[in-house]
């Protein structure tokens, strides 16, 4: 295939993709808004399963540096009811699907497997425009512009390329999180650790609920989800962190306080992070060309496919645009055709349907029902 490829970001879906190019020994180019690999932290730890990711990086040739960052122990699982009763305490055999590792790292991995020069740090993209023919001008902050014959939007929910294919724009949907850390938890947080265990804890309730994650490095990474209007999350002032956190916890008053320290000894100031998603149907009519990836093309709230279907829909269409390096447009439509009911798909735990916060029978005793099939 002689067509350059023009990525815009440089996200997990966005790398797998040129990685995939790579490796088929097709050209790419990455622009990405932040000024460095470093920039910014790249979240907390990720599942990557043997359904979806895993085969993203098992097309990328990347499965010996996947393995070697692979934090063991860590899909133990534990969920507790608010009063800090235990209900599941599941160990990590080494038989799950689902092994743990670090955003961060994972990203190293596929930025390392680039040749130099491939990603292009601090291209913010101001705009996007159609040229005809099916050529697209990218233009971005500092002024500077690329043209390209074979765009792919793989930046994110406010994706700049979406607005070529689709008029479609994320909503708030309904839950957000609210992120603490606790640092050195086994020493200085040990009663919060203890709940948490060694992998992965969840305390759900009606419209609430406490994830925890054990990171590495004895920290512990909890993601607060509430069910509520962005209104009443406004009103709260994040730059004040004790009073954030001391209103966040009011919402689990009578919750054990192994859980409620989660939040209000927080080592990080709370940071809000609202939940957007675009509809679950989300398509467009094929435009030469173009096309997008991840949550650019299928936003969706958090339910633990989000990362995977990236790298899997990075994958995918590398290994397309591979297979069929003089159609271009049957490249891109075949890609499209498979990766819409893929991602329109309902997230599932171990095959059965994961259940809304705003569930009623969002609660510890239906979740460990759900994962062990008595529910089904």
């Amino acid at each position: 295939m002689r067509t350059p490829v023009t990525i815009i970001g440089a996200g997990l879906g966005g790398l797998t993709l040129a990685r995939v190019l790579h490796v088929h020994g097709i050209p790419a180019t990455v622009y990405e808004a932040e000024p460095s690999p470093s920039a910014r932290t790249q979240g907390g730890m990720l599942d990557i399963h043997d359904y979806n990711g895993q085969l993203a990086l098992e097309a990328a040739g990347l499965m010996d540096e996947f393995h070697a960052i692979i934090l063991e122990g860590r899909q133990t699982m534990r969920v507790l009811d608010p009063d800090g009763t235990v209900v599941l305490d599941k160990a990590d055999d080494g038989t799950g699907g689902r092994p743990e590792v670090q955003r961060g790292e994972l990203r190293q991995i596929l930025l390392d497997s680039l040749p130099a020069g491939t990603v292009r740090w601090g291209h913010e993209v101001s705009g996007v425009r159609a040229l005809g023919e099916g050529r697209y001008e990218v233009t971005f902050a500092d002024g500077g512009t690329v043209v390209t014959s074979l765009l792919v939007g793989a930046d994110g929910a406010w994706s700049r390329v979406r607005p070529l294919l689709s008029p479609a724009t994320p909503e708030y949907a309904g839950t957000s999180f609210v992120e603490t850390y606790l640092f050195d938890a086994d020493t200085r947080h040990p009663a919060a650790a203890k709940a948490v265990g060694g992998g992965s804890m969840i305390a759900p309730s009606p419209g609430k609920e406490i994830f925890a994650h054990r990171e590495s490095g004895d920290t512990l990474h909890t993601y607060v989800a509430l069910s509520k209007p962005q209104d009443w999350f406004a009103a709260i002032d994040f730059t004040d962190a004790a009073a954030a956190a001391a209103r966040i916890a009011q919402e689990f008053a009578g919750w054990a306080p192994e859980l409620t320290a989660l939040i209000t000894e927080g080592d990080t100031a709370p940071v809000l992070r609202p939940h957007y998603a675009l509809p679950t149907e989300h398509r467009w009519d094929r435009l030469p060309g173009v096309t997008l990836l991840g949550d650019a093309a299928h936003l969706a709230a958090p339910n633990g496919e989000g990362a995977n279907l990236a790298m899997l829909d990075g994958a995918e269409l590398g290994k397309a645009l591979a297979a069929h390096p003089d159609d271009i447009e049957g490249a891109l439509t075949e890609y499209e055709q498979a990766m819409f009911p893929r991602s329109a798909e309902v997230a599932t735990f171990e095959g059965a349907e994961v259940q809304g916060i705003d569930a009623d029978n969002n609660t510890a005793h239906d979740l460990i029902n759900m994962i062990t099939g008595k529910g089904q």
